[in-house]
């Protein structure tokens, strides 16, 4: 029995770490292919170490590009490897080129693919993430899903119900599992007290249809300017490099600056974040992976989106969406500080690795 994981981003590391450490203690052969989608060698080696995982035995050093270009890049390079490996299974998680690259050559050479964190939809097909999403889940084997409401997608598409299997996901093991990790890491500790004693808001902002679209970006600064009137609150912005080369193209970065609330500080490692995501009074994001966190941390969240992916985290009521809209960001601001963060975790009870390892393993068997 062979397993093979796919995975090029950092979110994908870190959903998978579960797997990965559920797989470490077992006697499978397994192995992991980095197609270094977003990759730094640098940033890359600290982020495996500092959440305890052995390295990826590939690294195929794809970087940026292209939707197609990337995706043609990991298509053949991802195909080499598993001729060379043969696995039983490839394994990959969300909805990133990598993913759709790692089953479609899996798909070509009739090897089994598992998909974590199947059935997700935004019923968006402008996103990219989408249209991975789809495809990935309509060519795949094992479908994990984290919720019924996920499973139910999956159904009306037509998907098999055999192939389908409510599993929780494993952002809730991650959370839990790394955020012990970062409550004992000096470093990261050391970041985390210079920011501990101040009430603060944590914003993110990273999606194309946010930041490369002039309006868009202009209407959610000019709402985060208004927050900083009303509230007391700091705003912490690690600032993503995209978002930062934009802001500076329309003018906007030095208003940000000058504005004394306004924390801007450059990206920051996983486990620094996980502890600036648990201590916020409120999170401002355009991530889904942070939606998640929020969820499942205890943290109120306002997404900058017209839709999600997550929508179970809206049913629960530790999420709503704005938009780019300024009078509902700062209505929601009001509604979610004085809401009571007693909501129940939709996504599972932290057991999701072990579940899909198991579930993985008597079906190859």
């Amino acid at each position: 029995m062979k397993f093979t994981i796919v995975l090029g981003t950092r979110p994908e590391i870190i959903k998978l770490s579960p797997i990965i450490r559920v797989l470490d203690k077992t006697n499978i052969d397994w192995s992991i292919i980095h197609t270094n989608q977003h990759y730094s060698e640098n940033m890359d080696k600290i982020f495996f170490e500092q959440l305890n995982l052995p390295k990826p035995k590939y690294n195929l050093g794809i970087g940026s590009g292209t939707h197609g270009e990337q995706t043609g890049k990991m298509l053949i390079k991802v195909e080499r490897v598993l001729l060379k490996e043969k696995p039983n299974v490839v394994i990959v998680q969300g909805d990133t080129n990598t993913v759709l690259s790692g089953a479609l050559a899996a798909s070509k050479l009739n090897i089994k693919i598992a998909h974590v964190e199947a059935g997700l939809r935004s019923f968006d097909r402008n996103m990219p993430e989408e249209i991975n999403r789809v495809l990935t889940d309509h060519i795949s084997d094992y479908l994990f899903a984290p919720t019924e409401l996920a499973k139910n997608n999956l159904l009306k598409e037509g998907i098999e119900e055999d192939k389908i299997f409510v599993v929780g996901n494993t952002i809730v093991d991650a959370t839990l599992q790394n955020l012990k990790i970062a409550e004992k890491n000096e470093n990261v500790l050391k970041f985390f007290n210079s920011f501990k004693n101040n009430d603060y808001f944590l914003l993110t902002l990273h999606r194309s249809e946010n930041v490369d679209n002039k309006k868009r970006l202009i209407n959610i600064i000019k709402g985060i300017l208004d927050l900083t009137k009303i509230y007391d609150e700091s705003i912490i912005f690690p600032i993503h490099p995209r978002t930062k080369k934009r802001l500076v193209e329309f003018n906007l970065l030095n208003k940000l600056k000058n504005n004394r609330k306004i924390n801007i500080i450059e990206p920051i490692g996983y486990l620094e974040f996980l502890m600036l995501e648990k201590n916020a009074k409120l999170i401002l994001t355009d991530s889904g992976g942070v939606q998640e966190e929020a969820c499942i941390l205890k943290t109120p969240c306002i997404t900058l989106r017209n839709n999600t992916e997550r929508p179970e985290t809206l049913s629960v009521g530790a999420n709503i969406l704005v938009g780019d809209d300024k009078e509902k960001l700062i209505n929601a601001v009001n509604l979610m500080l004085n809401k009571n963060r007693n909501w129940i975790n939709p996504f599972g009870d932290g057991k999701s690795g072990e579940k899909i390892v198991k579930i993985l393993i008597n079906k190859i068997n």
